[in-house]
């Protein structure tokens, strides 16, 4: 079973989510999906990668939306047996003074050019292990603080054993966010020097090798995204290898900073956008940061009219998706035309079934999904509902939402019922459809279906975002704020629009920048100027889709992370 993936060297990738499949729900939104994308590039293009993840045998949450607009949590249950195959190592690590068995599945993720990648998925749900701990990997994301820290000890220390324990030769570990950097204290402890070979004062720790041997991606420009620990849990749960003045001097003096853990024992460093990587060289001062702006997979998020359309003008554009810069001129505008017709279709069809709504496919489209937190500003578009009247007024429009709020993020929740009483208080002028559940089958039919699709964060905290390059190999333009991927991505009226502009410190200068981009280009281009719309379709084509892509992200790392 093994004997396939353990003959020559890999990349151990770490995550804490991966979305292998819209039917297995072991992610919960962007950084699940890249981690998704990195592998099923890495395995077309055959670079010889083994992913390690949680098995969260609950998921992350079946989200349910009530009447009013509450949000409701179920688990999101799955059977690892029915996909993956059980791994008879088995390794154990101490949490709070126990010992703790982690066993692993394995997960053969499969590309279309016949490539294959291993993805491990660890599982403390064992017999030998007390009923608390059984539990520890059961919910994406879930508990407090305790059991999360549980939770990255297990990926990070458990995985590191786990891959030894089989048979796997690593030549680097790529941290993908923070939530694995354990991981390097592993990694420290197996390569300690002993203590006989030591001079007087002597750190036993090969700091430069386990550097070496790291390389780190940080992905949120959020402070509260960095998972951060009281050394007193810390103390409570785990028993390091590391003595105290070690580890604070690389995690940080008065919590266990994760992301700081990950800087400190990574040789290389790298946001997921060029602003990003700014940002980050800003809050993370003395760290060389280098930029790989984050990409697609091609065939996973481009629907079958326009994948149908690419093999017959474009052919071998999965595999080398830069092809997709000729779409300009190989396209024809009523073929591009007629594929998006069929995507918009069974968007229609998806808001008709799930929310009993239904769309005008005359009419445009704006659609709007990710995680439903503040910064995301999911309302933007809602803030002058008079004008947002007028508007549809003079130029009709549709708009499609979805996303989910965090269980504990209180404010997410609460943007979602503001949503809703907004698409009540729009009835009958402008139809707002919300749609229940937010997943990659969902995401895939929204970013081809729609016309137009929004991103409007607050400057500077979206670290990349890839929502809109999904929309780019479905011909959709973006209509977004000048943040993340859209400032290296926007060619005004040419792949998409802006709002507002990149160096604005004043967000609140969005709204109106928003409002009137539709109302004096966006809305007048749909109605009035066809092919001048098509030609926008085509330009997020050949100049977003050609690049914004995960086999070229992918080529990327393997040269400059990997290749050292």
């Amino acid at each position: 079973m093994l004997d396939e993936f353990i003959h020559i060297p890999r990349i151990a990738y770490f995550s804490m989510e991966i979305a292998l499949n819209s039917e297995i729900p072991t992610y919960s939104g962007g950084l699940g999906v890249l981690a998704g994308d990195t592998l099923r590039s890495a395995s077309d293009l055959e670079l010889p990668m083994v992913a390690v993840t949680l098995v969260s045998r609950h998921g992350y949450f079946l989200q349910q939306i009530d009447e009013a607009g509450n949000q409701h949590e179920q688990a999101d249950t799955w059977d690892p047996a029915q996909w993956a195959k059980p791994l008879t190592a088995k390794v154990a690590l101490n949490i709070e003074g126990q010992k703790v068995w982690v066993a692993g599945w394995l997960y053969t993720l499969e590309g279309h050019m016949n490539g294959r990648q291993p993805v491990i998925l660890l599982d403390t749900d064992l017999a030998e292990n007390r009923p608390e701990d059984r539990e520890i990997t059961h919910t994406l994301y879930g508990g407090d603080d305790t059991n999360r820290l549980k939770q990255e000890m297990v990926l990070g220390i458990g995985g590191i054993r786990l891959l030894r324990a089989i048979g796997f030769e690593i030549r680097q570990y790529h941290m993908n966010e923070g939530h694995s950097a354990l991981l390097a204290l592993e990694l420290l402890r197996q390569h300690a020097y002993p203590q006989e070979e030591l001079r007087s004062g002597e750190s036993p720790y090969d700091l430069l090798h386990t550097r070496e041997l790291c390389c780190f991606t940080t992905h949120t420009p959020v402070e509260s995204g960095h998972d951060r620990f009281d050394y007193s849990l810390v103390h409570s749960l785990m028993r390091t290898t590391v003595d105290e003045a070690t580890l604070k001097q690389l995690a940080g003096e008065d919590r266990l900073n994760m992301t700081q853990l990950a800087l400190n024992l990574s040789e290389y460093v790298n946001g997921v956008a060029k602003r990003h990587a700014e940002v980050s060289r800003s809050m993370f001062p003395g760290y060389r940061v280098h930029a790989i702006t984050n990409g697609v997979h091609p065939l996973t998020w481009t629907c079958a009219s326009f994948r149908k359309l690419y093999d017959s003008r474009l052919p071998g554009w999965c595999h080398e998706p830069e092809l997709l810069v000729r779409a300009d001129c190989c396209l024809a505008d009523a073929d591009v035309w007629d594929a998006h017709q069929q995507a918009k279709g069974k968007l229609i069809d998806m808001v008709n079934k799930r929310c009993s709504v239904q769309l005008d496919t005359e009419l445009p489209v704006l659609g709007f999904a990710r995680r439903m937190t503040a910064y995301k500003r999911p309302d933007l578009l809602f803030a002058d509902i008079e004008r947002l009247k007028a508007l549809a007024g003079r130029w009709p429009l549709q708009i499609v939402l979805a996303g989910k709020a965090h269980p504990q993020d209180e404010g997410g929740k609460r943007l979602i019922r503001i949503l809703h009483e907004h698409m009540r208080e729009l009835a009958g002028t402008l139809t707002v459809a919300f749609i229940p559940g937010y997943d990659m089958e969902i995401a895939r039919t929204m970013v081809a279906g729609v016309d137009v699709w929004l991103n409007t964060p607050l400057r500077p905290l979206e670290a990349s975002g890839t929502s809109g390059m999904k929309a780019a190999f479905n011909g959709v333009p973006n209509l977004s704020v000048l943040d993340g991927w859209w400032i290296e991505g926007c060619i005004e009226g040419i792949t998409g629009w802006a709002v507002g502009n990149s160096g604005d410190t004043d967000n609140n200068r969005d709204v109106e920048s928003l409002y009137s981009k539709l109302e004096h280009h966006v809305l007048p281009l749909y109605y009035e100027d066809r092919p001048g719309w098509i030609t926008v379709m085509k330009g997020a084509v050949s100049k977003n889709a050609a690049y914004f892509n995960s086999h070229r992200m992918m080529r990327r790392y393997a040269t400059e992370a990997y290749i050292r």
